[in-house]
C-alpha cells in the first residue's frame, strides 16, 4: 500500500476559521479559537493520521496589514515562511465575503513553474449562507482569482463536511513515510499549549476592552504524581491594563483561571493546578528582543 505524507499550509486573513478548521481534521484542540483577530500567532502543526496517510496541517496567523509593530511583522513572516515549505496551500475564505484582506494573500500563494505547488480553496461558513444557490456565482467569481486545484465549499462546524477534506487533498501529498506517530497530534510542547490556552481565555473573556498586546509564558510546569503543577504569567502593555485583566474584585482573573485549568485537564487528562499572575512590560509587541523572549521568532 503507498503511504503518502505532507505538510498542508492553512492560511487566510484573520478570523476567518482557520484554526476551528484544523481543530476539526485532527480531532483534538491543537489551535486556539477566539472570536477576535491575531487569535493565532504562532505557526502550529496539527497531525491527522489515517492508514495510508499522514496530513500535517500547518495553521498559520492571519495575515496582518492594518496594524504595522515588530509582532505583526513576526506574524507576517511565520505565513511566508509556511507558504514556502509546503507541500499543498489551503487558503480559507468565507463564503461570499472577498474581502481587501482576503485580496492580499493572493500575491503570497505559489504561481510559476518555478514554485508550483496546488493550491485548494475551501470556501468556509456555507452554513450561513440562507439561499445556496447565491454560492455558485461567488464560486465562478473565485474560480477567475487563481488556478485553484480544487474548489471545497464547507462548514468548519460540521464534521461531515470537514472529514470531506482528507479524501480531497490525499492525492496532492507526496510518497513517503510518516513523520509523526501515528498517536500525534502536534508537535507542540504540553508547555506551549498551556500558554496558548490561557491566552485564549484572555481574549475570549476580557471583551474588546483588552488590545492584543497580551502575552503569556509559563514560568513553571512540573509533574507531581498524577497531576501538573502549572504557573502563567499574563504580560501586558501598560499598567491600566492590569486591572483590566483582573476585572472587579479579580473576577476576571478567576475566570480565566478556572476555565484554563479545565481544557488544561481535558487535553492533557490528568488534574491540573494552575496559578496565573498578571504582570505589566511595557512596549514589548514593538521590542525585537522580547518578542523573542516571548516566543514569536
Amino acid at each position: 500500500m503507498t503511504f503518502r505524507t505532507g505538510v498542508i499550509a492553512v492560511v487566510g486573513r484573520p478570523n476567518v476559521g482557520k484554526s476551528t478548521l484544523v481543530n476539526a481534521l485532527v480531532g483534538a484542540k491543537v489551535s486556539i479559537v477566539s472570536s477576535k483577530p491575531q487569535t493565532t500567532r504562532h505557526r502550529i502543526l496539527g497531525v491527522r493520521t489515517e492508514a495510508d496517510a499522514q496530513f500535517i496541517f500547518a495553521d498559520t496567523p492571519g495575515f496582518q496589514t492594518q496594524f504595522k509593530s515588530a509582532l505583526n511583522s513576526a506574524m507576517n513572516r511565520t505565513v511566508t515562511q509556511a507558504l514556502a515549505e509546503v507541500d499543498v496551500v489551503l487558503w480559507l475564505v468565507e463564503a461570499r465575503k472577498f474581502t481587501a484582506a482576503d485580496q492580499r494573500i493572493l500575491p503570497l500563494l505559489p504561481r510559476g513553474k518555478s514554485n508550483e505547488k496546488p493550491v485548494v480553496l475551501v470556501v468556509n461558513k456555507i452554513d450561513l449562507v440562507e439561499d445556496k444557490t447565491k454560492l455558485l456565482p461567488y464560486l465562478e467569481s473565485m474560480a477567475k482569482q487563481f488556478n485553484f486545484a480544487e474548489i471545497v465549499p464547507l462548514s468548519a462546524e460540521k464534521e461531515k463536511d470537514v472529514l470531506r477534506l482528507p479524501d480531497i487533498l490525499k492525492r496532492y501529498l507526496p510518497e513517503g513515510e510518516a513523520w509523526f506517530g501515528e498517536d500525534d497530534i502536534t508537535d507542540r510542547s504540553s508547555r506551549f499549549l498551556a500558554a496558548e490556552i490561557v491566552r485564549e481565555k484572555v481574549f475570549r473573556l476580557t471583551g474588546d476592552e483588552i488590545p492584543y498586546v497580551v502575552a503569556v509564558t509559563i514560568e513553571q510546569f512540573e509533574e507531581d504524581g498524577a497531576m501538573f503543577r502549572i504557573a502563567a504569567v499574563i504580560w501586558v502593555d501598560r499598567d491600566g491594563h492590569k486591572p483590566i485583566i483582573l476585572g472587579r474584585g479579580g473576577e476576571h482573573m478567576k475566570r480565566i483561571a478556572s476555565e484554563a485549568r479545565q481544557d488544561m485537564e481535558k487535553l492533557f487528562d490528568r488534574k491540573v493546578f494552575l496559578q496565573v499572575w498578571v504582570k505589566v512590560k511595557g512596549g514589548w509587541a514593538d521590542d525585537t528582543r522580547l518578542i523573542k523572549q516571548f516566543g514569536y521568532e
